[in-house]
This record gives structure tokens, C-alpha cells and sequence, in this order.
């Protein structure tokens, strides 16, 4: 084993290893919201309005959602005018730039013209009065305002082709259910980067009209 191999190998050993010790150490919050259907891995859930911490970035679906992680990350590990650290949520959202973005909760991605918003949900109690104003003028702080959501959930790695036919799946289930889309597909990791891709959980979010 080379020692490139050898470091990867105790990387995925750790990151194991952090994943099945800490599930149970740390419970990681993820906003709150009313389940009004469920249909096997399809839901309809409403949520209320939420504080978020979002970027703007470039680059494919995994590029994007990799730099947008890092400078919320960043963001909630200190790098604010408080020097203070906020609690992880999950999941994160990635949506395109310019759409509305229906995820809640810790990283949800979107994508239009090589632009995504990449979205961190804040723990509950706090306000934008009450969080610390980042160092990085990039990051952005607003209230998202209550959304319903058709949702399809998946595990595994969300590579563009796999998030592509869960999306085509999630659009054929919400007008099954009788529901009219209100905006772009979203994609929710409730991961962070190093959880090994078996143990992943992934969402494909549509807001729809109440």
C-alpha cells in the first residue's frame, strides 16, 4: 500500500469510525416542520420560516456544494465578528441562483447558469439580531418565509445523474398526488463530506403551492 493509500485508508477509518461513535454522542437539530403526507419515501411537509446563513458559488453540482460548505462551515466555526461558534444543523441546501430555494434545513444546493445557492439553517432561537455578522461579506443572513414542500428521499451519493432521476421521479410523484410545482428542484445533503457514501442520506425538495 502506497502512502497516498495508506492516509485515505486511515481517513475512511476515522471517518467511520466518527460517524458510528457520534451518532448517538451529538444529535445534529434539523428544523422543525408538519408532515401532511406520506407514500413510502415521498413526503409533503410544511415548514415554518427559518433563519438561514447562505453563498452564491460557481461550478458543477459537487464543486458547488463543496466551496459552499466551506465558507458556511467556516462561517459557524468562528469565522464571524464574535469569533463565536454555532451548533451544525442539517441538512444543507443547493439551489440554482436567482430560483427560490425550498430547503429548510443542513445543505441545500440549487443551480442556474453555473450559479447555486448553497443554504445552512440556523439553531433554533436565534434571529439575525442575535447571530454574529460574518467575516466573509459572502455570506449572507435572511429569513426564509413558510414553504410546503413535495419530497423524495434517497441514500447513496448524490452524483448529477443520480439527483437528475430522483428529481424526473420527485416531478411524476408531486402530479400523481395532484400537487403543482412553485419553483426549481432542490437538493438537501444531511451529510458532511467525510460520511462514507452507504451511510449517506439525501433529499430532492420541489416547493409546491399550498
Amino acid at each position: 500500500m502506497t502512502g497516498m493509500k495508506a492516509f485515505k485508508s486511515i481517513l475512511a477509518g476515522l471517518a467511520l469510525a466518527t460517524t458510528l461513535l457520534g451518532t448517538h454522542a451529538m444529535a445534529v437539530e434539523e428544523p422543525p416542520f408538519t408532515l401532511v403526507l406520506r407514500d413510502g419515501a415521498f413526503e409533503v411537509r410544511e415548514y415554518p420560516a427559518l433563519t438561514v446563513a447562505e453563498v452564491t458559488v460557481t461550478g458543477d453540482q459537487r464543486e458547488a456544494a463543496g466551496k459552499g460548505f466551506r465558507l458556511l462551515a467556516g462561517y459557524i466555526f468562528g469565522a464571524n465578528r464574535k469569533r463565536q461558534t454555532i451548533a451544525m444543523t442539517a441538512p444543507v441546501a443547493q439551489a440554482p441562483a436567482g430560483e427560490k430555494i425550498a430547503m429548510t434545513a443542513p445543505v441545500a444546493q440549487v443551480q442556474k447558469g453555473g450559479a447555486w445557492i448553497v443554504r445552512f439553517t440556523m439553531p433554533k432561537g436565534y434571529t439575525l439580531e442575535t447571530l454574529p455578522e460574518p467575516n466573509d461579506p459572502n455570506v449572507h443572513l435572511k429569513v426564509t418565509p413558510p414553504t410546503k414542500v413535495a419530497v423524495l428521499r434517497f441514500s447513496g451519493l448524490a452524483h448529477a445523474e443520480t439527483v437528475a432521476a430522483k428529481s424526473a421521479e420527485l416531478d411524476r410523484l408531486t402530479k400523481a398526488h395532484g400537487l403543482h410545482a412553485d419553483g426549481p428542484v432542490t437538493l438537501a445533503q444531511y451529510n458532511p463530506p467525510w460520511t462514507p457514501w452507504f451511510m449517506r442520506r439525501n433529499e430532492v425538495m420541489l416547493p409546491v403551492k399550498p
